[in-house]
Order: structure tokens, then C-alpha cells, then sequence
């Protein structure tokens, strides 16, 4: 699919530190419990760490006691690509950003939190920027 901001994967190196081009580039996963926003309970909003698209706002952030941020809701439905993951031995859904293709995280659902929409969009901390509300 094409998105909005298309780079080469150079390019994607050059402006990415590793860890952020192993997660937003590879699918990969920062470990639970060390992302900076974890615990985070700053009012702003949660942009993508490759394009700036803004993907989260704070007022959709729980608890999840999961080791990484979680929402129950995207700031618009269309700053997000869910696409079927089945690696793992799992089936799963992919979290990307729908501006640039970047990998976020997953979504999850009925596992019983109390939100109103009974979603967990479990997100790596690298594949955000969070603008604090001044």
C-alpha cells in the first residue's frame, strides 16, 4: 500500500537511531517496562516518532499494567493501519501508522478493561512522541 510519506529504507537509517528503525521499520518490540511513556501521565499527544502524524491523545491512555503505553482509542480511526499479524504462533493485529507505514504495536480486545471500548492498543514507546498540552 502507499502511504503518504515514502522513504528507502537509507533513508529511513539515516533518520531513525537503530532502536527506533528496529521497531518502526522491522516489527520489532522495545522490552516492557522500560519505554518513556510507559507510566507517562503528561497531558498531550502521541505522535508517530518517524512522520509526526498524531496517532493517541493522553485522555485515551489507562493503566494496563502491560509494560508498554496503552490506549483504548486513536485520536481518528484513519491514523491507524490494523493488519491481521500472524507471526508468533499467533494470530494477532498489527498496529501501523497510516501515514508512513511504521510499526506501533497491537491491538487487542475483549480482555475486560474497563474502557469504553473495551480495546487495548498496546503501543512501543520508541514509536512515539508525546507533545505535552502547554
Amino acid at each position: 500500500m502507499p502511504y503518504e510519506v515514502e522513504k528507502s529504507d537509507e533513508q529511513w537509517r539515516e533518520e531513525l537511531s537503530p532502536q527506533e528503525y528496529a521497531v518502526l521499520r522491522e516489527a520489532g518490540t522495545e522490552r516492557p517496562f522500560v519505554g518513556e511513556y510507559t507510566d507517562t501521565k503528561t497531558t498531550g499527544v502521541y505522535s508517530c516518532r518517524a512522520c509526526d502524524a498524531e496517532l493517541f491523545r493522553s485522555d485515551t491512555k489507562f493503566e494496563s499494567h502491560c509494560g508498554w503505553p496503552s490506549f483504548y482509542d486513536p485520536a481518528d480511526s484513519a491514523a491507524v493501519e490494523l493488519i491481521e499479524d500472524r507471526s508468533m504462533g499467533a494470530v494477532r493485529t498489527e498496529v501501523r501508522c497510516a501515514k508512513c507505514g511504521s510499526h506501533l504495536g497491537h491491538v487487542f480486545e475483549g480482555e475486560g478493561y474497563g474502557t469504553p471500548t473495551d480495546q487495548r492498543y498496546c503501543i512501543n514507546s520508541i514509536s512515539l512522541r508525546l507533545a505535552p498540552q502547554e
